[in-house]
């Protein structure tokens, strides 16, 4: 169904889609977030980095076209072979959260581009006034745009503590509207958040799992490992023991992927199953800095207990 792989991956979506293998560039908008603007909060969630969680994004004194170079150029370093195109990913703080003509102006940039094959915007679900859903329809009639909203957690009691400042019903209403005008919706899940071991992220998944019975869809899930960066608030109370994490080994962690796998439907794309950090910045959990030996401990799991995506769904 899924290739050689037992879940739904994005790479295999996207091979099936476009013949070949697609490659995301990570650019920055120059936005803020309104959780670290005083509008809603400030500070930003608690595990986020002063990159707004893009520190591997362009450099956002470059403009679009010459970010895109830059990205291109790095990618195209690691390649064995041509790429079938590209995903320009604004990946940094909210990218909606922004004058729509500035951000049109930067977004038809990117689609400009003729082997960029997506458009997909990281952003938060507050930040999605009529302007912008009218400009993300624009942008979906020139080309695929997928939107990834940061949930983290359907725990909004959780989510009041990583200072998240939203809760479910406006993910839901982001959801809806997203849904309604054809855009793609990818949500972003971490795991291992403070106060949450594996039943309370099971929950998250189980809440999404059940979005159609409501008359809601999406697209993709991204699921993040926790990572206490240093120079974060989670990074200071992780110093003086308050932080509250469950802290997963990788044999842990790549079970509980294996459990999350079994309760997301198979139509729902993952688009990832563990994470990136900056190594300079990475204070826990080290393991998770072999990025390509956690991938593969999920696979062996997989395997070792003859599952797969949405058997339990």
């Amino acid at each position: 169904m899924w290739g050689d792989r037992r879940y739904h991956s994005l790479d295999h979506e996207l091979k099936k889609e476009y013949g070949g293998k697609v490659y995301k560039l990570s650019l920055s908008s120059f936005c803020t977030c309104p959780n670290r603007d005083g509008n809603k909060g400030s500070g930003g969630c608690i595990f986020c980095s002063e990159g707004g969680s893009g520190d591997f994004a362009q450099a956002p004194s470059l403009d679009v076209a010459e970010q895109l170079r830059a990205a291109r150029r790095l990618v195209e370093s690691k390649l064995g072979s041509d790429p079938a195109g590209y995903i320009a990913y604004f990946q940094s703080f909210s990218n909606t959260y922004g004058d729509p003509e500035r951000l049109r102006e930067l977004f038809m940039a990117a689609m400009d581009e003729p082997e960029v094959r997506i458009l997909s915007i990281a952003t938060r679900p507050d930040c999605l006034p009529p302007e912008i859903m009218e400009l993300l329809g624009e942008l979906a009639g020139r080309k695929p745009v997928w939107v990834e909203l940061g949930l983290q957690t359907a725990d909004d009691k959780v989510g009041r503590f990583i200072n998240r400042c939203y809760d479910r019903e406006v993910f839901e209403e982001a959801v809806r509207k997203l849904g309604d005008a054809g855009i793609g919706v990818v949500v972003h899940v971490i795991v291992g958040l403070p106060f949450e071991g594996p039943e309370e992220t099971k929950a998250t998944i189980r809440y999404l799992a059940k979005f159609r019975s409501s008359g809601l869809h999406i697209d993709g899930i991204k699921l993040h490992l926790m990572h206490v960066l240093s120079g974060t608030e989670l990074g200071r109370l992780y110093e003086r023991g308050e932080a509250h994490l469950h802290e997963y080994s990788l044999e842990e962690y790549a079970d509980l992927i294996v459990d999350l796998l079994e309760l997301i439907p198979g139509d729902v794309v993952i688009h990832r199953m563990t994470g990136d950090a900056p190594r300079r910045l990475l204070v826990a959990p080290l393991w998770s800095t072999d990025k390509k030996r956690v991938l593969n401990t999920i696979a062996r799991r997989l395997r070792e207990r003859a599952t797969w995506q949405g058997r339990l769904a």
